[in-house]
């Protein structure tokens, strides 16, 4: 198989002396604008049962197959024990005494869908990011920063996980950066002190080159997937050499960019390829909290705080893409297996941060003040950037649809997710579905990229994705056909969560309520 030639292979550029601009560029969204700041005595929250739910049956609905579209009209989908025990013709099989029954006709049923970038349980209400989620129908999400009390509070089923929040689909600990992972040797520590504390996967943020593949080699040993955001000594395809499971937000730099390049080498030259941090800060107490508070506000909108010769170079790179280079990059990824998940809303809310419908977005009415206040402030920031600049950012935007479309073409495998919290207006699902038609994918490209792609990955194709007898009872009802339109997957009529019955009402009355708070 023929790859792009990588100009960093056996090259060891840049140090822990690293600049600013780097962090605010190439490390965009660190911990999805979390910031991980621990207090020295923590209440732990209650534990969290989900009941045992009735049997119920669904009839005259249809049921679409993600992954081929095909359909089995007037079906009935029978539910007992949190799975689904039977798809049968509606006139055939019997209720029995207790059985909830629904009338589902003129709906469709598909797998619920799912979230893989997401920072639901960072939020400042995580209840209410976790009911808007169920609502647009994600019965599962992968949570994309953790920590070793996250990690405890989930074995102990202390996290606000109940019927109205989708199913937690896996977590990491702490992210692996300059803090726990200085060295070669801490980074393995720190990938078996993880392993350890029941973490199911390595998110990897910024780390040193020898560090990046220390980490890698540790968590291959143990079992574990490495995702995340690539370091800037990295390319994209010395991670998908080294075995990177999933590789978020386009790398989050502009590895990509270089590395898709007519003039690659001379990019890669004039890279900032350190780290942020200084060596002697990262051993300092309580380094990591100060910086991540430090960098709260930054992260809410990176671009808006991008310098000139980074925004130089994402031109020049721009100006130099080359789409051969890609394809045979997109042909290496689907070779070794890596996967990608661009949350295409959440550099779209960065990079065409001031586009006019973002000021009247839904969300915004779920925001808190300080939040809308932060979020303003970053925006008005990215206006007064200089007018080249943010065309520049309009462009890179066009191009990332043009590469969504190019990746799919050449069969990468690819997940949705949105990276929100719930502090920017924008990231929903709905949207991100949007965002990806409009990147050319049918709807049933979509449909299979956040049900059975998802379960693909996850490694648990034998129990989500479909539905269909043994499967867990995750899936939704829609009124109307989603391999017709993307607007039809929002069409959510009701979802089945662990077995129950909710309709839409249901679930926008519990938004209402906890939205409160």
């Amino acid at each position: 198989m023929e790859t792009p030639q990588d100009p960093a292979d056996g090259a060891a550029k840049g140090g822990r002396f690293v600049s600013r601009r780097r962090l605010l560029i190439g490390g965009a969204a660190v911990a999805g604008g979390a910031v991980l700041v621990r207090s020295s005595v923590r209440e732990r929250p209650g534990r969290v049962v989900i009941p045992a739910a009735p049997p119920l049956r669904i009839d005259h609905v249809t049921v679409v197959d993600p992954r081929d579209g095909s359909r089995r009209e007037d079906r009935s989908v029978v539910v007992g024990g949190g799975r689904i025990t039977e798809v049968t013709d509606t006139a055939g099989g019997a209720s029995g005494e207790g059985v909830r029954r629904v009338d589902g006709a003129g709906r469709f049923v598909v797998p619920g869908y799912n979230n893989m970038h997401s920072h639901a349980l960072g939020a400042e209400r995580p209840a209410l990011v976790l009911a808007a989620m169920l609502a647009e129908g994600v019965t599962g999400f992968r949570q994309m920063s953790g920590s070793p009390e996250m990690l405890e509070d989930r074995a102990d089923g202390r996290l606000p996980l109940g019927v109205h929040a989708p199913a937690l689909l896996g977590m990491p600990g702490d992210l692996l950066m300059p803090f726990n992972a200085g060295s070669a040797e801490e980074a393995e520590e720190e990938v078996a002190r993880q392993k350890e504390q029941g973490a199911d996967f390595i998110k990897l943020i910024l780390v040193e080159r020898p560090v990046f593949f220390a980490a890698m080699e540790a968590a291959k040993a143990r079992g574990l997937k490495v995702a995340g955001h690539l370091p800037p000594s990295i390319s994209p395809l010395e991670a998908a050499r080294a075995g990177f499971g999933s590789i978020e937000h386009f790398g989050a730099g502009d590895n990509l960019w270089i590395a898709c390049s007519a003039n690659f080498a001379a990019l890669q030259a004039r890279a900032d390829t350190g780290l942020p941090v200084p060596s002697f800060v990262v051993d300092m107490p309580f380094a990591e909290d100060v910086f991540m508070s430090r960098m709260e506000k930054r992260l809410i909108n990176p671009s808006a705080y991008t310098e000139p010769e980074a925004a130089a170079l994402l031109r020049d790179a721009l100006d130099s893409y080359d789409e051969a280079r890609c394809r045979e990059l997109a042909r290496a990824f689907k070779a070794y297996g890596t996967w990608q998940v661009p949350t295409l809303v959440r550099l779209r809310t960065q990079e065409l941060a001031d586009a006019p419908e973002y000021e009247t977005d839904p969300w915004l009415a779920h925001m808190s003040d300080a939040a809308v206040a932060d979020w303003r402030e970053a925006t008005a920031r990215f206006r007064s950037l200089p007018a080249a600049t943010r065309e520049t950012f309009r462009r890179a935007y066009d191009l990332r649809l043009r590469v969504v479309a190019l990746w799919h073409e050449e069969g990468v495998p690819m997940l949705t997710g949105t990276d929100g919290q719930g502090k920017v207006p924008g990231q929903t699902m709905r949207q991100e579905f949007g965002e990806l038609a409009k990147a050319g994918l049918s709807p049933l490209a979509i449909l299979r990229m956040s049900t059975a792609a998802a379960a693909e990955y996850l490694g648990r194709a034998d129990r989500m994705g479909l539905v269909a007898p043994g499967m867990e009872a995750n899936f939704l009802l829609l009124d109307a056909d989603p391999v017709r339109d993307v607007g039809n997957l929002t069409c959510v009529s009701a979802v089945v969560r662990a077995g129950h019955f909710l309709p839409l009402q249901e679930l926008q009355a519990v938004m209402s309520q906890v939205g409160k708070g």
